[in-house]
């Protein structure tokens, strides 16, 4: 997947008029090829989540190109693509039927995500009951179960019981070695010098490093300590 000089810019609209526009990612020009583990480092606001969506095809950037090559994308995240009022099971068919899948495989999915999971009866349950880790379980298991060319994490490993966690890490680890693409927004950068292969630092929406592991977490840490 390449994205090309890609912009997105939010417009702001007050009681009596319109405010000033928020560019969320300015110019951003990335490549993400077949089997790389990129990780996305950045304070809160710096446009990681805007970015997984516009890699994702949730959302068109105002400029720019986003070219998938031909590669099918699964974004898992808390805050996108679950409907809170459905139950669990609703919401797998759901996130399968607009990821392609027809209803029957949607459908078909159903017993290895709550498997997976470990959600049991409360699959069948509105998600708006759920507590933060029990999301976390079904947006990472429905996610997986597509088995997509690029998996898009967006901070998701900081929430759920720590079994889970491990569990997760696991299944990452696994396919880490496996010719798929992964990209994970974390703030966590032991995590990332230990799974990628590159990372991509993101301020104000603009990309200030992007390359080799090492040389994008020693540019954060050095500006993050700066700044104390």
């Amino acid at each position: 997947m390449r994205l090309s000089d890609v912009s997105v810019i939010y417009s702001q609209y007050g009681l009596l008029s319109k405010a000033s526009d928020v560019v969320a990612l300015r110019d951003v020009s990335i490549h993400v090829r077949a089997g790389e583990n990129l990780g996305v480092l950045g304070r809160n606001g710096a446009g990681k989540s805007t970015l997984m969506r516009v890699m994702a095809g949730v959302l068109d950037p105002n400029h720019g190109a986003v070219d998938d090559e031909g590669m099918s994308c699964a974004l898992l995240s808390l805050n996108v693509g679950f409907d809170p009022e459905l139950s669990g099971v609703h919401n797998i068919v759901m996130h399968g039927m607009l990821n392609g899948l027809s209803r029957r495989e949607a459908l078909d999915r159903v017993p290895a995500v709550t498997q997976m999971s470990g959600l049991g009866d409360a699959i069948h349950r509105r998600v708006s009951t759920y507590s933060s880790g029990m999301r976390s379980r079904l947006c990472f298991s429905t996610a997986i179960s597509l088995d997509p060319d690029i998996l898009l994490l967006d901070e998701v490993f900081g929430v759920g019981d720590r079994e889970f966690r491990e569990k997760s890490r696991k299944i990452m680890f696994e396919r880490f070695r496996q010719d798929k693409a992964i990209v994970f927004v974390t703030h966590n950068i032991s995590m990332v010098r230990r799974m990628c292969d590159r990372a991509l630092w993101l301020d104000e929406g603009r990309v200030r490093a992007y390359g080799t592991v090492e040389e994008v977490a020693a540019e954060y840490q050095g500006a993050a300590s700066g700044s104390r």
